[in-house]
């Protein structure tokens, strides 16, 4: 495998060390080939939101299993599980089965240039929306990681129609559009960002932007790979008001298997094959076992009372318990964070974008890292990517996290 791993940011090449190699997990709990447990606030990068192993989707999945892998035709639990999907997104009135993120939202790109009749897509810097061609332009996660915003083999006349603007600053679209409106289909954006670590919009971004967009005809698709069901149960659009023209789902969706989604307004979709002429397929869309982990996580988070409240609570402990730490040992260390989704940033200001992501010091971050993951600690081995809390950390758990924090703030403090 290049690398030796099946994604780059496993690699540990942006944290130093040697990449862990996982055998199991339990609960908030992960364990290597060697035995050593850690405390997971990773969650398989966002879609373990109740933890390892959750019996209830165990044995969904194993009956799933137990009747077969994949059909390649519609099956029961496809057509529950978009229901549950349409009933937490007002938006996504008709809605499309995939098995990636990446998929997604290359589909629902392709969507809006065959809607609109235009090319050209405006992304924001920083925000990773997969690795199809058009979208490995300013690119977050591990492009931001290894210094390569712009991928090798992306061949240049594809990636000029894709233009990016600085994340939180709408007066750049309004610009942009103000001159060029008519060029483009589509604004895509993370309206959480997640892959240049937590950032979130300022106040009064998205609804400029859902402005903006209507305003010159152009398609507004949030990207809620990593957000939706995490940050609330209809995403960050319940979570923010603003209701997008296309959403791209993905992670908790599929509780652990590979499922993703896009969907939006009626008469958009109704232009996705067989209907319309924008052509998408997939072999194992919508396969019966992947389905059903999706299900059975959709629903017991639909059915938990103050399940989201818990996570939002657990999320602020830690962010209280760095504060006092960092005040205490006088360290330059502050955590950004929504609800379940959060970042440790080695700066004394607020990241607002990229450029602000890329001024922390990166290499505390990875000192960080290697001190928490020796106190038992599993952090995103990246300082650009987001850490994400499970409903199954409790006090106990939280208490051992704040531990670590403390004595690898102070390890750090002495060096």
């Amino acid at each position: 495998m290049p690398g030796g791993v099946s994604s780059p940011v496993r690699a540990f090449g942006a944290v130093g060390g040697e990449p862990v190699v996982f055998a199991s997990g339990a609960g908030p709990w992960i364990t290597d080939v060697d035995g050593h447990a850690c405390l997971d606030l990773v969650g398989s990068w966002g879609p373990l939101i109740l933890g390892h192993a959750h019996p209830e989707v165990l044995e969904a999945v194993c009956q799933a299993a137990s009747r077969g892998l994949s059909f390649g035709a519609t099956c029961p639990a496809e057509i529950e599980l978009v229901e549950e999907v349409r009933a937490a997104f007002p938006s996504m009135e008709l809605v499309r089965l995939v098995s990636s993120g990446t998929e997604a939202t290359m589909s629902a790109l392709r969507l809006a240039r065959g809607f609109t009749g235009r090319d050209r897509i405006v992304k924001f810097e920083g925000c990773y929306h997969g690795h199809s061609d058009g979208l490995l332009v300013k690119a977050g996660s591990g492009a931001t990681t290894f210094g390569t915003p712009d991928s090798a083999g992306v061949p240049a006349e594809v990636a000029r129609q894709t233009v990016t603007l600085p994340y939180n600053d709408a007066d750049a679209l309004d610009r942009l559009l103000s001159n060029h409106g008519t060029e483009f289909a589509a604004v895509i954006l993370e309206p959480v960002a997640g892959n240049m670590g937590l950032v979130p919009p300022v106040e009064g971004f998205l609804e400029r932007l859902r402005e903006l967009t209507r305003q010159h005809g152009v398609l507004l698709v949030f990207d809620e790979v990593m957000t939706g069901f995490r940050l609330a149960f209809g995403g960050a659009q319940e979570l923010y008001g603003i209701r997008p023209d296309l959403t791209c789902l993905g992670k908790v969706l599929g509780g652990g298997m590979p499922v993703a989604a896009y969907g939006g307004r009626r008469e958009i979709m109704e232009r996705v094959a067989p209907l319309g002429p924008v052509y998408q397929a997939g072999t194992l869309s919508g396969n019966p076992v992947s389905v059903a982990a999706g299900l059975a996580t959709l629903r017991i988070l639909r059915r938990t009372p103050g399940i989201y409240q818990r996570l939002e609570e657990t999320g602020a402990r830690l962010e209280a318990g760095l504060k006092e730490s960092a005040r205490r040992l006088d360290m330059k260390v502050r955590m950004q964070r929504v609800g379940s989704m959060l970042t440790w940033f080695f700066t004394d200001r607020p990241v607002h974008d990229l450029a602000g992501a890329r001024g922390c010091d990166t290499a505390a971050f990875g000192r960080f890292f290697r001190g928490m993951l020796a106190r038992g600690v599993y952090l995103p081995p990246s300082q650009f990517e987001a850490a994400f809390l499970s409903a199954a950390l409790g006090e106990t758990e939280v208490d051992r996290v704040l531990e670590a924090v403390e004595e690898t703030l102070a390890e750090m403090a002495r060096s």
